[in-house]
C-alpha cells in the first residue's frame, strides 16, 4: 500500500471507513498553491508507513459528500480514520516531520 490512492466520493464509504488500517485521507484541488507543498509529504508518508496505512487523496471540487462528511473548510485538509472513528484532522499546509508526529501515536509499530 505504499502508493497514494485517488478516491471519489462514489468509492469514499468502502475506501475509508471500510479499510482494516486506519486511512489518511488528504484532500486537495487543483488550484491550491499549498496543496503542491503538501503533496509530496503525503507521498512520502504513505511510502514511509507501508502497510500500516492506507493513504488516499481526494479532489474536494468534484466530491462535495465526502468534504461535507468530513466536515472539511478549506485545503489542504487531512483526516486520520480508523474504521468511522475521526483520529486526526487538520487544516492547512503541513511539513512532513509535523505531519508524521500527528500519525505516530495512532499507528501500531511492527
Amino acid at each position: 500500500m505504499s502508493s497514494v490512492l485517488e478516491i471519489t466520493d462514489p468509492n469514499f464509504e468502502t475506501e475509508v471507513f471500510n479499510s482494516d488500517v486506519p486511512v489518511l485521507v488528504y484532500f486537495w484541488a487543483d488550484w491550491c498553491g499549498p496543496c503542491r507543498l503538501v503533496s509530496p509529504s503525503v507521498k512520502a508518508l504513505a511510502e514511509m508507513y507501508g502497510d500500516r496505512l492506507k493513504v488516499v487523496k481526494l479532489a474536494v471540487d468534484p466530491n462535495p459528500n465526502a468534504r461535507s462528511k468530513c466536515q472539511v473548510e478549506g485545503v489542504p485538509a487531512i483526516r486520520l480514520f480508523k474504521g468511522q472513528e475521526l483520529l486526526v484532522s487538520y487544516e492547512g499546509a503541513i511539513g512532513k516531520q509535523q505531519l508524521q508526529s500527528m500519525l505516530d501515536p495512532h499507528l501500531t509499530h511492527d
